[in-house]
């Protein structure tokens, strides 16, 4: 069972500039989403981060709201929030994927996302993943997003060279 595994986990990333955050939760079980957030804001707030919150209906308009974002605003990262619990029909199946599918491509155009969007089978396990005492993964999809924006700035200033003009050369 893997939450009797033993993970590793990076050390949060130390920043010389600062960082603005972009929250976007879908509130559905708010109790949950609550919790998720003080997750996400609590690693923020470790590594100096500055967070906006904003609320969307559900999950799939998380990787909407994100896309607008990214198109329209200034921020360094986002961190994707809610909760999708299995129900009686397909439905499940559909938002899970789409939402995480929508995510997954804004993060390979560049968006630096965390997936805190949970995807369970029960309450139960939707609690015990928004505790905020144990495993919170709010404050996990907050540390992802604040290592790829560390990772994206230290690529930043990399150049691969064009065509035959070895890098680094100016001429």
């Amino acid at each position: 069972m893997a939450a009797n595994e033993q993970h590793y986990t990076l050390p949060l990333p130390v920043f010389d500039k600062p960082v603005k955050l972009l929250i976007v939760v879908a509130p559905y079980y708010k109790d949950i989403a609550d919790n998720l957030v003080a997750g996400a804001r609590a690693i923020a707030a470790a590594c100096g981060a500055e967070c906006d919150l904003v609320e969307v209906p559900g999950a799939l308009e998380v990787p909407t709201a994100i896309a607008m974002a990214e198109r329209q605003a200034k921020y360094d990262g986002y961190v994707a929030l809610g909760c999708i619990i299995r129900g009686e029909t397909t439905h499940y199946d559909t938002v899970c994927n789409d939402s995480s599918r929508g995510l997954m491509l804004l993060g390979l155009q560049g968006a630096c996302i965390g997936n805190g969007i949970l995807t369970v089978e029960n309450r139960g396990q939707a609690e015990v993943r928004a505790d905020a005492a144990g495993q919170n993964k709010g404050g996990g999809a907050a540390a992802a997003a604040l290592h790829l924006i560390a990772l994206s700035r230290g690529w930043a200033g990399a150049s691969k060279g064009i065509g035959f003009r070895p890098v680094g050369s100016s001429a």
